[in-house]
Order: C-alpha cells, then structure tokens, then sequence
C-alpha cells in the first residue's frame, strides 16, 4: 500500500431522533500500534487496505482487504501493520451487544468464535453503510441499516440461532408505520419508539417492513420527501426551500433522492416544469 499520512476520523451517528450514539471510526495508518485495550462494545471492522496483526484470546488474527474482523466487549486486543513496510486501513464501528442480540433466540450475547470472518457480500455492505453514515450520519437511515446487517452478522457467524423471520401481521405493521413516517416527515420517531408501541423488536419492524414494502423505512420516507419535493417545485418553490420543507439535510441531499427516484436534479426539474408566464 503506497505511503501516506497516518489518520484516523470519528464521526457519531445516531441510531433514531434522540437515539443512542454509535461510533464509526475510519482509519489508515502506516507504523502505528495500537496498545492493548478494550471496548465496551463490540468492535466490528472492514479491513479496506493493507493487512494487519492483532492480538486476541491469547493468540494472533490476521486480516486483509475484504475480511470482517469482530472482537468482543471486555476482550483485550491490539492493532499494528502485519509486515514493516505494508500499512493497513479499515472502517470500524462500536455496537452495543443488544444490536447483534436483537433477531436471535435467548437473552445472551452472540458468541463469535473466530475473530476474522470471511463474507465478501456481508464485508461490502458493512463498508457501504459505514462510508453513507460517516459522510451523512441520518439518524433514521442509521436506525434502518446498521442493525440490520448486525443482525445478519449475527445469523451467518455467531453461535447465537435466529429469530423466525416470519412476523404475524406484518402488512398492518407496516402500514402504521409507513403512516407515522408520512406524518411527520420532517422529525420521523425513532423505529425503536415504533417498535416498543407495537410490542415488536425492531428487528422485527424492520423485517415486516422491508418484507411489505420492499425497501427500509429511511429509503421509503426519502422517496416520499422527493414525491413531496416535487409537489412544491411544481408549485414555484426553490430547491432549497422544498428540501427543508420535506425534511431533508440540505439541497445536495434532496439531489441526491431525487436524481436515485427521477433521474434529473431537483433544479433541472424545476426549471422544465416552470410555467413561462410566472418566469
């Protein structure tokens, strides 16, 4: 891996409004060493460059490019370049237990035995959601992906065995849901508050939901911001207004929705829908 400036980047994401916060830290660094330490979290990583050594469990794992690596809460580890000349980056994020307990079966903690895991489809979608959330941490988009993938995480590699998946009532449960969101599109509660109102884990919500709609509930309520959005862009409003009236962070994110639903940005749309006489 070419040489460059060691650094390291956290950034706190939200898993809801008010939610409780997860840590994403991106890092590449050349000749640094980790001391040993733990987390109280699970530490749950993406080796994106290079290749590194850890101690762990009275051994040593070594992970490359590709490779998920998992270490326990409580558990002692370090963290160094695998060889002298060769660094090593990766994205990691810091999951409270219950996030990799939720969708299984007992009270416990999921065991992982090996700490170096090997899922190359799981790896770049971890990847995906940790660059997303890092660059934008949107508390329902966080809420609606992280726990998630924990949760397969969990189903593919730990010992704990999975929830069933089939969820009684899901079409109902989703459409409250899908409601809820709706009406209050611009500060969406939390799937942790809807969950709890239902007598659900969000796990569960969150599988009725994907399973009756066809998507998560952050990418049905951002493509019903841009049906709103478009609504008022038709009526005269600036992009900018219309992205603040629907709830969305900023003009650039209304852009980037409404180009994934409508394959033009929110101004080109404007400026071919405005009526002549009001120019």
């Amino acid at each position: 891996m070419p040489e460059v400036a060691e650094q390291a980047r956290w950034t706190r994401a939200r898993l809801g409004r008010c939610g409780p916060p997860l840590d994403l830290l991106t890092a590449r660094f050349d000749k640094h060493v980790y001391a040993p330490h733990a987390h109280a979290e699970f530490t749950i990583g993406v080796c994106v460059g290079g290749s590194e050594v850890i101690d762990y469990r009275g051994g040593r794992v070594y992970n490359g490019p590709g490779s998920i690596v998992v270490l326990a809460p409580g558990e002692m580890h370090t963290g160094r370049p695998a060889t002298p000349t060769d660094g090593y980056a990766y994205r990691a994020l810091y999951a409270d237990p219950s996030l990799l307990a939720d969708g299984t079966l007992g009270t416990g903690t999921p065991h992982f035995r090996d700490a170096v895991l090997d899922d190359p489809e799981l790896a770049a979608a971890l990847r995906r959601v940790h660059t997303d959330l890092a660059g934008r941490p949107d508390p329902l988009e966080a809420e609606s992906r992280l726990p998630w993938l924990l949760t397969a995480l969990s189903h593919r590699h730990s010992t704990a065995r999975p929830a069933p998946d089939r969820i009684p009532g899901s079409h109902g449960i989703s459409l409250l849901v899908r409601d809820r969101l709706a009406d209050e599109l611009t500060a969406p509660p939390s799937l942790a508050a809807l969950a709890s109102d239902l007598g659900l884990s969000r796990y569960q919500l969150l599988r009725a939901f994907r399973t009756t709609m066809g998507v998560p509930p952050y990418a049905w309520l951002a493509q019903y911001r841009v049906t709103r959005a478009r609504a008022l862009l038709d009526s005269g409003v600036r992009p900018a207004e219309a992205a603040a009236l629907v709830g969305f962070a900023d003009q650039a994110h209304l852009t980037r929705w409404f180009r994934r639903v409508l394959g033009v940005t929110p101004a080109a749309y404007r400026n071919s829908v405005q009526d002549p006489a009001r120019s």
